[in-house]
């Protein structure tokens, strides 16, 4: 992609609301955009690689308020590059290689420029690490700032994943690392303290969480997952739609093993590794694969420097979805248009409700 890279001559103080939509095309979207195929058409135009062929997909989501904004990371860099992962979080779980993002901005004319171009730069950036790029998008005016984008990707033939495709006596993977968000919202919290060092890779990690595209793509393309689900809501409700999906239960570990940063955050605010790894917000995966390639996937991905670990097994439906210890799995869910759907709060409610009970 040929990217224009001219000073715009608009300051990062101008209010959007002072420019039109015009001034913000020229100045601001076309310094940055202005060599994609297709800039200023009605629809993007997507250039897949040579002889990539396969099944397109595409997803569409919206981003919520990020709860590091509630921890006090105040920077639009911070929405831009949640608003891309949360989509290209869906690709993965499809096993895709992404394509383009089409993205969709609702912003209050208060919106200043440099308020305006730090948002561009989470979700450009945040592309640019998975590879790809934005492709096309809209911009319009509103009281409060809706963000939304439209992933689209491509699988390869035969390869593409979705949510059934499993059978009784699976195992399942739990593909990336999880705990960072929350184990920062208890620092944040100070229900525990660390080196400034570790506080900060913490906070990197909260801040620009992975999609795990790469693992997705290869787990696909090798044949070894038979459905996956990306963790955007929880790990109970993405095991339970699993499950639902495929007409199975499932028996969980509560063994689960955190990176040593989130471990040590667990120990010292008194929650278990399980209550900090079923929360949501690290962009992890749920991937269902046949006993005898278990290994096989776990060393296929640490080759590529990704984490899995087996948490659980399917099982017939009439053994329910339960814990290690026999007990029905009643699991924390960020469930959309129920009183546990994400709208932002007071921090330590929010650790109370997400993380099931009071820390420390």
């Amino acid at each position: 992609m040929s990217v224009v890279t001219e000073l715009s001559p608009v300051g990062d103080d101008v209010h959007l609301g002072e420019l039109g939509e015009h001034a913000i095309l020229e100045h601001i979207l076309r310094p940055r955009y202005g060599g994609v195929h297709g800039f200023g058409d009605d629809c993007a135009v997507l250039d897949a690689e040579e002889g990539l062929r396969g099944e397109l997909v595409a997803t569409t989501d919206s981003c919520p308020t990020p709860l590091v904004t509630i921890l006090g990371e105040m920077d639009p860099y911070h929405a831009g590059w949640l608003l891309a992962t949360i989509n290209l979080s869906d690709l993965a779980a499809a096993g895709a290689t992404p394509l383009g993002l089409v993205v969709n901005y609702t912003l209050p004319k208060t919106t200043t420029a440099g308020e305006f171009r730090r948002l561009l730069d989470g979700v450009d950036d945040c592309a640019a690490t998975h590879g790809t790029k934005v492709v096309g998008g809209d911009l319009r005016d509103g009281p409060v700032r809706q963000l939304t984008a439209t992933a689209i990707g491509r699988c390869v033939p035969g390869s593409r994943l979705g949510r059934a495709g499993a059978e009784a006596g699976d195992r399942l993977l739990l593909v990336g690392s999880p705990g960072y968000l929350w184990a920062y919202a208890l620092l944040v919290e100070e229900q525990a303290r660390l080196p400034e060092s570790v506080v900060a890779e913490i906070r990197d990690r909260a801040c620009r969480p992975m999609a795990q595209v790469a693992a997705g793509k290869i787990l696909a393309t090798a044949g070894l997952a038979r459905a996956a689900m990306d963790v955007s809501d929880g790990l109970f409700p993405t095991v339970r739609t699993l499950c639902g999906a495929n007409g199975l239960g499932a028996r969980i570990t509560t063994d689960i093993q955190l990176d040593n940063a989130p471990a040590d955050v667990c120990e010292q605010s008194g929650l278990g590794r399980f209550e900090l790894a079923q929360a949501w917000g690290d962009w992890t995966l749920v991937v269902a694969v046949r006993p005898d390639d278990v290994e096989l996937a776990r060393k296929t991905l640490a080759a590529e420097g990704v984490a899995a670990q087996e948490i659980g097994t399917l099982v017939p439906r009439e053994e329910g979805i339960s814990l290690d210890d026999g007990e029905p799995w009643e699991g924390i869910a960020q469930e959309r248009f129920s009183p546990s759907s994400w709208h932002g709060g007071e921090l330590p409610k929010l650790i109370t409700e997400v993380l099931g009970r009071r820390a420390g």
